[in-house]
């Protein structure tokens, strides 16, 4: 985001929270903790209308229960905080201690009862956030350890953060959609997918069609939401075009 971007979000927010509230440092990456928290809230919405009777039931995620997916969510929010953490107090804080702790820490939570799993994804996305605004501008400007051990800054675990709630809480299959995602997300999702599907992203090719992805043979289009449900191995709706075969849902966080 350009610097007048971020100010007028900073500015939104801080009117959005009123006097008196904890603001974010100055420096803070506000478009991207935007997206993250009405994230936040949107999976919330999407998460608070599934009956507890239907945590088993099977998410858009191939293999994985709803009960994955919501757990998964809130450890991720708990594994972010360690990085933003780690910024915070100057140590080195990785988001896992291994794959084998996540993978077991992720089975472990989706057995939980539902009540448990809401109080994980809810208390684990406010510990995030508090995390987030007691960061000062030179622990933005950090760079921690990822997943995979890789080189993570720390102004990107926002945006790391808004991708999840987003995408997860279509995963959800209880209402959730791509077309409910602000335009802001699905502006910096689309190239970022189609690059991952090696892909290239070209102009709109008529007024009905939003975007145009091509590449390896294959030319698609259709909307936005539909182009970013399609490359997020979401399935495919309403696109235009042989559709090459691309892999399921990716599991980043």
């Amino acid at each position: 985001m350009t610097g007048t971007t971020e100010r007028c979000a900073r500015e939104a927010l801080r009117a959005r929270q009123g006097p008196g509230a904890r603001y974010d440092a100055p420096l803070a990456p506000a478009g991207g903790l935007a997206l993250a928290r009405r994230g936040t809230a949107y999976f919330a919405r999407v998460l608070n209308g599934i009956p507890d009777e239907e945590f088993g039931a099977p998410s858009l995620v191939p293999g994985w229960t709803r009960a994955r997916v919501i757990a998964h969510v809130g450890y991720n929010a708990r594994a972010l905080a360690r990085v933003v953490e780690g910024a915070r107090t100057g140590v080195d804080l990785p988001m896992y201690a291994s794959e084998a702790a996540r993978a077991e820490e992720i089975e472990t939570g989706a057995s939980l009862p539902p009540r448990a799993l809401r109080n994980l994804f809810r208390h684990a996305a406010v510990h995030l956030d508090v995390e987030w605004r007691d960061l000062a501008d030179a622990g933005w400007n950090a760079v921690a350890r990822g997943r995979s051990g890789a080189p993570l800054p720390v102004r990107d675990t926002p945006w790391l953060r808004a991708r999840e709630v987003w995408l997860h809480a279509v995963d959800l299959d209880c209402g959730g959609s791509c077309g409910d995602f602000p335009a802001e997300l699905t502006g910096r999702l689309l190239p970022a997918l189609a690059r991952t599907a090696g892909l290239a992203l070209d102009p709109a090719p008529t007024p009905r069609a939003a975007a145009r992805v091509t590449g390896a043979g294959a030319e698609v289009s259709g909307r936005t939401a539909d182009l970013v449900r399609w490359l997020a191995g979401r399935g495919a709706r309403r696109l235009a075009g042989d559709l090459p075969e691309l892999p399921g849902p990716t599991d980043e966080g």
